[in-house]
């Protein structure tokens, strides 16, 4: 039986890469479609009610880098039903937690055909920019308020988050939770979207000279639940923590904006041009939101390692690329990952560090989509 969870795992990667299209036009990346797992809840608890003390950190830092994590054994079926399941927190304090099974479906049925799973270093002060500082702060509403830069939001934690659905925010899980407990303010959890203040309290008209505001300001919408996964708080940012990073949060009211969809995070050898993309609330930059782009040096199946230039307070922006939707015959970007931090890694006996995004995979994907939607049918396509 010591070789069942390896096989499980080989036919899940099988049944996923096989659909991908066998080809593409070398000038239009193009995104690949997946047959996708199922991740369904099996049962819920209810927990206490948390301790909410926890100082809220903005970034998170780990020894384990690419060779590390190539290296670790995958996990079985039950220890990926554990990572999987996950804590619902909700506005009034109450917390659940709600376990869940992983199955593969064949030509849209219901029937289960395999199991499977995903498959101490230095901290610097002043980290995360590499050589010269690459980041575009974005100004004027002109594109404050346009998509794509509109996606991103501001935590009152202090991190960033991504629109990804009509009342939903995807964000890093080390913002409301530190693997222990849930970090102060989290039961009163704010979403703030930049907005124009105009001069005298106006609303401008269509004139040049009083379309433009003073200054952005942010509009604060409470959180109704979060979600974060046990793999997170299990793990608590060591080897296995990191890879699952990430929280989504539902808002108690629609934002009434273009949101960013989700999708399965390609192979960065697929990326276009091999790079990634993300905008966030650099803490160095206040009220400003920061662009930046850079390529993706390494990766494992869970995580994506880059040094595109960021600071605490970017943690939780949602990593994008742009390729063709073949389906539609469009161009399209999509959240493949989501900025967790920083580490310190050892090449070849020589320390480099790199900024790390969490990758949705599979599984990965079909839990946050499950999550959004609520009925796995609609989470066949990432």
């Amino acid at each position: 039986m010591a070789g069942v969870p390896g096989l499980f795992i080989l036919l899940l990667l099988l049944c996923v890469f096989r659909e991908v299209s066998p080809y593409s036009s070398p000038w239009k990346p193009t995104w690949p479609a997946y047959r996708l797992p199922v991740v369904l809840p099996q049962s819920t608890l209810n927990l206490a009610k948390p301790d909410f003390n926890a100082k809220a950190k903005l970034e998170v830092s780990s020894s384990c880098g690419p060779q590390c994590h190539k290296g670790a054994p995958l996990p079985t079926y039950e220890e990926a039903k554990q990572y999987l399941s996950y804590e619902t927190l909700y506005a009034n304090g109450s917390r659940t937690e709600t376990r869940v099974g992983i199955y593969i479906l064949s030509n849209g049925e219901g029937r289960a055909q395999g199991r499977d799973s995903e498959a101490a270093g230095k901290s610097r002060r002043k980290r995360q920019i590499y050589g010269y500082d690459g980041r575009f702060s974005i100004f004027g509403k002109d594109f404050l308020l346009n998509y794509p830069f509109s996606t991103s939001v501001k935590l009152s934690t202090g991190c960033t988050g991504t629109l990804v659905a009509e009342k939903h925010v995807l964000t890093a899980a080390h913002c409301i939770h530190d693997g222990k407990t849930y970090v102060k303010g989290t039961q009163k959890l704010r979403v703030g979207f930049l907005k124009p203040k105009y001069k005298d309290g106006g609303r401008g008209d269509n004139s040049s000279s009083s379309a433009v505001p003073d200054k952005m300001k942010f509009q604060w919408i409470r959180v109704k639940r979060t979600h974060v996964p046990k793999g997170w708080i299990k793990g608590n940012a060591n080897d296995i923590g990191m890879d699952y990073d990430y929280a989504l949060l539902e808002l108690k009211k629609p934002h009434k904006r273009k949101f960013m969809k989700i999708g399965v995070s390609p192979p960065a050898k697929q990326l276009p041009g091999g790079r990634i993309h993300f905008s966030g609330y650099d803490n160095d930059r206040p009220g400003n939101l920061v662009y930046r782009f850079c390529d993706v040096k390494d990766e494992t199946y869970d995580l994506l390692y880059q040094q595109c230039d960021a600071q605490p307070g970017a943690s939780g922006s949602g990593v994008y690329v742009r390729m063709w939707k073949r389906p539609q015959q469009k161009w399209e970007r999509k959240i493949i990952g989501i900025f967790s931090g920083h580490q310190w890694v050892d090449m070849n006996g020589s320390p480099q560090d790199f900024n790390v995004a969490v990758r949705i995979t599979p599984l990965k994907y079909a839990q946050i989509c499950y999550w959004i939607k609520g009925n796995y049918l609609d989470c066949r396509e990432g």
